[in-house]
């Protein structure tokens, strides 16, 4: 059975003839549409970057041509939102305890413009802020090193040493 949005970009109808030209405009629309099918599926599960969501696409042996079909339209519906898979990220990441240098490469790891990605961190909380919350009453050496572990940077780590030992 036919997808049913391929036969009717085709023009396909009953009892017309499949001449060569109409076979060829029904691939190319039942790959565009394999590749909208695919994406949709994929986003069942998370909410990916247009670049991470075209890879997986190519992955499945999409055509560059229905892959960027297939996120136009999914953009165009707002299924597809590099914005907002970049706060959504930063956010989620800021709550389980990261510090910013991790956020940023996890972000940069899904293929987002380094303005959004600038843009999720600024939305944030303050790491200085965040750190103070995740140090335990007594913070030491090791607790230290775990924070730096999570990507916190040494400025704020010093900072933060430095007023909880009453500096």
């Amino acid at each position: 059975m036919l997808p049913a949005d391929a036969v009717v970009r085709t023009g396909l109808l009953v009892g017309r003839a499949l001449d060569r030209e109409t076979a060829r405009a029904l691939a190319r629309e039942l790959r565009r549409s394999r590749a909208l099918s695919d994406a949709m599926r994929t986003l069942r599960h998370r909410d990916l970057s247009r670049g991470r969501l075209d890879e997986r696409l190519a992955r499945r042996g999409a055509p560059p041509e229905a892959r960027a079909d297939a996120l136009a339209m999914l953009e165009q519906a707002g299924l597809v939102d590099d914005a907002r898979v970049a706060a959504s990220r930063a956010r989620s990441l800021a709550e389980r305890g990261y510090g910013d240098g991790a956020i940023r490469f996890a972000l940069e790891g899904e293929q987002l413009a380094p303005e959004l990605v600038e843009q999720a961190l600024a939305a944030l909380e303050p790491e200085r802020e965040r750190i103070r919350r995740l140090l335990p009453d007594v913070a030491d050496s090791k607790a230290f090193r775990r924070l730096a572990a999570r990507g916190f940077t040494a400025e704020t780590l010093e900072d933060v040493a430095g007023f909880a030992n009453g500096g």
